[in-house]
């Protein structure tokens, strides 16, 4: 775990006028009983991701109805978001997800980021003439299951964004400011054997199923020789249909997380090594797909943003770590991607006090509950005072630069994922 350490700079920072910070909070918490409706209305549609149809148009029709035009399937994505109000740079967006997972439905909460991120974006919208610049609501699909920010960012969507926010709900009796996530890829495998009778010919036989059992016990023994906070799974997704007929096609999908994208890349090549090892022991070929989907990156949280949200949710009342942590043990999220592109944030908020699991049932129910509520309003105003200061302030956004810039300035992700070398 890393300490985040205050710049004294950060002290100068003024950030939005008091008056204006009132006006938010204000418009905000008088959105409470509506924001509930919204939040309880995605929670009950849950849709997967790029399903989400229903659970669009619901927040679109919110913010219609509020009178901001809105967007609908732009980027090449039918269930993206975009709205905006305000005019020019410095433009911050807030981001909202609305996908549930399949027979779990939002076991991760994410109705709880859709109606934060539509009300921070309401509340910075009633006060950005005064403000300056712009503030955009960008939904992105299929964080569970796809990657929408990554697709998204390919498009173009976030090329005139100058900062990003968004929060994710968890559980216990602290919150983090600075969160830290693991990177995230994936490779479907595929052995090519040759059939034959099990039992009068398996001599002629070349065994795929042999082929991924070896390349999971070679998967397994790397796990020793990992750093401890990295992961590798593996399934096995086809093993053969008939006992005795040698199996000519099997098949896996493995996953690989790690804390940071050199790991990633190191841990991806031992594997395609594994995978190709056991092709060559097996007398098998090895057919690879890397990243059916894009590769979700660490997020790197901006210490100047996350400094600012700490200071306003802390005055919600909320405990909160200005710690970078990797909570929970380690998940992975899209929003990485991004903030190796532009400077973000992902706060984490707590929906219990109590410890329950994501992607579980009982933590969907968190999502709804009086705490879930709550959430949803403390978290819409900390991410709106963040919006606010770093657009009225010129301190603040000189500071969030230096800060990205100190930590690696912008990455360029299409290149980094690229799959391993085949040997």
């Amino acid at each position: 775990m890393d300490t985040v350490e205050k710049d004294p700079s950060i002290t100068a920072i003024l950030g939005a006028p008091e008056p204006i910070a009132r006006n938010i909070t204000s418009t905000v918490e008088s959105l409470s009983t509506d924001l509930r409706e919204l939040s309880h209305g995605i929670h009950s549609i849950a849709e997967v991701g790029f399903e989400e149809r229903l659970s669009v148009a619901f927040a679109a029709e919110f913010l219609r109805y509020r009178g901001f035009p809105v967007q609908v399937g732009r980027y090449g994505l039918r269930t993206s978001l975009r709205a905006e109000a305000g005019s020019g740079s410095p433009k911050v967006a807030v981001l909202a997800e609305y996908d549930a997972l399949p027979g779990v439905g939002h076991g991760c909460g994410h109705n709880v980021i859709c109606a934060a991120a539509v009300g921070a974006f309401l509340g910075v919208a009633g006060q950005v003439e005064e403000l300056g610049g712009s503030v955009v609501l960008l939904g992105t699909p299929a964080e569970e299951n796809g990657n929408g920010k990554e697709l998204l960012a390919r498009a173009g969507a976030f090329d005139d964004i100058d900062a990003a926010v968004m929060l994710h709900p968890f559980t216990g009796e602290y919150e983090v400011a600075s969160f830290a996530s693991l990177a995230v890829r994936d490779v479907e495998v595929t052995y090519h054997g040759v059939a034959a009778h099990a039992s009068s010919a398996p001599h002629m036989g070349r065994n795929a199923l042999d082929a991924v059992v070896i390349a999971y016990q070679g998967i397994a023994a790397l796990r020793q020789h990992i750093p401890a906070t990295d992961r590798l799974h593996c399934l096995i997704t086809e093993g053969g249909s008939a006992v005795n007929v040698v199996p000519h096609v099997a098949g896996a999908v493995v996953e690989i997380r790690s804390l940071d994208p050199d790991g990633l890349i190191d841990i991806s090549q031992k594997v395609q090594d594994i995978l190709e090892g056991a092709a060559l022991m097996t007398g098998t070929r090895l057919e690879t797909n890397w990243d059916p989907f894009p590769a979700y990156l660490p997020v790197r949280s901006n210490q100047a943003l996350a400094t600012r949200y700490h200071a306003h949710i802390s005055a919600r009342g909320r405990a909160i770590t200005l710690e970078t942590e990797l909570v929970g043990g380690g998940w992975s999220t899209d929003m990485g991607n991004l903030s190796l592109r532009i400077p973000s944030i992902h706060p984490t908020v707590s929906i219990s006090s109590g410890t329950t699991p994501m992607h579980t049932a009982e933590f969907g129910q968190h999502a709804i509950s009086p705490a879930g509520d709550a959430a949803v309003v403390d978290g819409a105003v900390g991410l709106a005072l963040t919006i606010a200061d770093y657009l009225a302030d010129a301190r603040l956004r000189e500071q969030v630069k230096l800060d990205f810039e100190a930590d690696g300035g912008p990455v360029d992700v299409q290149q980094l994922l690229t799959p391993p070398t085949k040997k």
